[in-house]
């Protein structure tokens, strides 16, 4: 007697990260000045700051081999295999002050920031 396989239909993977609907204006604003050359905008943790590690962006203008890659909101995030750890859960905003305008990350694994605001503490996420 053959065992049947069925299979069920498979859920959608949770993103990375997850955009902000003015972190993805911001985004395509980008991409549509670069008419063409960039795919999106790359994401990234490297280690250094007084509070340990710092997020990196920059133009995607091709896709690494272990890039993981976001869409959300009809825009392309590429993550860095280094930063998936930290990343997984984080919101990333884009916010206008007076003086200015920038991204930001809303990270659940985040444990410190630095008062300059430019480096944070971050620990990998636990499995649940």
């Amino acid at each position: 007697m053959e065992a049947q396989l069925t299979s069920k239909p498979r859920r959608e993977r949770p993103k990375a990260v997850r955009l902000s609907d003015a972190a993805a204006a911001r985004i395509r604003e980008i991409v549509d000045a670069a008419d063409g050359r960039v795919l999106g905008v790359r994401v990234g943790v490297t280690n250094g700051g007084c509070a340990g590690m710092s997020y990196t962006m920059d133009y995607a203008e091709e896709v690494k081999p272990l890039d993981e890659v976001v869409e959300d909101k009809g825009v392309r995030i590429f993550i860095e295999p280094k930063a998936i750890l930290f990343l997984i859960g984080t919101e990333m905003d884009f916010v206008r002050e007076k003086l200015g305008a920038r991204f930001v990350f809303n990270n659940p694994n985040q444990t410190a920031a630095c008062g300059c605001g430019e480096s944070v503490s971050i620990e990998p996420a636990k499995a649940e």
